[in-house]
């Protein structure tokens, strides 16, 4: 991940507290037993992690408390929104997919564009961490942290929720569709 070192204007940030509050509160569900204000506390510490998570916001993830570490006193955003955020789609897996297609090039990756924002992609647990949340991805599909053989053969891993089950599938990680996009996560 990329040393992010951007800051939010102080209106700004302001602003990105009220709405993550907001979503805080409505979907008490993802982070039952957790408080606000001990949240609050963190992110304001951090103008990267603020800043992160605007991005998040911007390209339409709707982040959100997820869970609590309390051996390393972190807690986890995902990103919330009903299908894969908009911002994000029309994206292939990596640096070396894009470079690989020829013609008709998308305009970033997922890898890429996770990193300038200063996020991970989420793996397969994850994901599946996040249906248990709610119902994620009925329409579109998010690519996931891909390693290992599949990656060094050409191919990238994504997910989807059709027929109340949660998928993994497999494509060639230069491909890119406009339904599929990719999730983050930001521990802070």
């Amino acid at each position: 991940m990329k040393n992010i070192k951007k800051k939010l204007p102080a209106d700004q940030a302001k602003e990105l507290l009220s709405i993550l509050k907001a979503r805080f509160e409505k979907h008490m569900n993802r982070h039952k037993g957790l408080e606000w204000p001990k949240v609050e506390e963190k992110l304001k510490a951090s103008d990267a992690t603020l800043w992160s998570l605007n991005e998040m916001e911007n390209t339409g993830g709707q982040p959100d408390v997820v869970g609590y570490d309390k051996k390393t006193n972190t807690y986890t955003f995902f990103d919330c929104s009903a299908e894969s955020p908009k911002g994000r789609r029309s994206v292939c897996y990596d640096h070396q997919a894009l470079e690989s297609r020829k013609e008709n090039k998308p305009a970033n990756s997922a890898v890429e564009m996770a990193a300038d924002m200063g996020i991970e992609l989420l793996t397969e647990q994850q994901y599946r961490e996040l249906q248990t949340l709610g119902e994620f991805d009925l329409k579109t599909s998010s690519w996931i942290a891909t390693t290992g053989p599949v990656r060094k053969l050409g191919g990238a891993l994504f997910c989807d929720r059709r027929y109340n089950t949660v998928f993994l599938y497999h494509n060639g990680a230069e491909s890119y569709y406009a339904a599929r996009g990719f999730r983050g996560f930001l521990n802070v």
